[in-house]
């Protein structure tokens, strides 16, 4: 289990506030709230998956945290939180969780053709096997349930 590292540039181009285990069938970071957070959680993703050695869901799973992680930035302050919890074996369902201070729910929105931005929550219903929210005293988590091909 890698330890805690609080306030320390990461190399994956953002500050990392926290890194908890990476070793394990979870790994879970907390970034802080700026745009690097992005490219950040998109390459902490992509890392794990390949350390897991889940690479056939990695584009997948990198552009859902992508969407997930912009919203939480447009919408929240504080920081934002991504977990992943592998599947038991090679095959079954990855989890991805993204989490925010703003306890609302997200919204899907119909966004016009020239929109620039708004779909978001509707690429991850229609890529996704299942996806929820959950809102707690400290925020939301969006959620979404990828399969892991065999």
């Amino acid at each position: 289990m890698k330890p805690d590292t609080v306030g320390l540039p990461d190399s994956l181009g953002g500050e990392v506030i926290r890194v908890t285990d990476t070793d394990g069938d979870r790994a879970t970071w907390t970034f802080a709230a700026d745009p690097n957070a992005v490219r950040a959680a998109r390459r902490a993703v992509r890392e794990q998956l390949a350390r897991w050695e889940l690479d056939g869901v990695a584009d997948l799973a990198e552009l859902l945290v992508s969407e997930l992680v912009t919203n939480a930035l447009r919408h929240a302050t504080g920081p934002v939180g991504v977990c992943l919890t592998r599947p038991a074996g090679r095959t079954g369902v990855l989890l991805v969780e993204v989490s925010d201070p703003v306890p609302e729910p997200p919204h899907e929105r119909d966004a016009r053709p020239d929109d620039e931005s708004g779909r978001g929550l509707r690429l991850l219903a229609l890529s996704s096997r299942r996806w929820g929210h959950r809102s707690g005293p400290h925020g939301k988590t969006v959620w979404c349930e990828l399969a892991v091909p065999g």
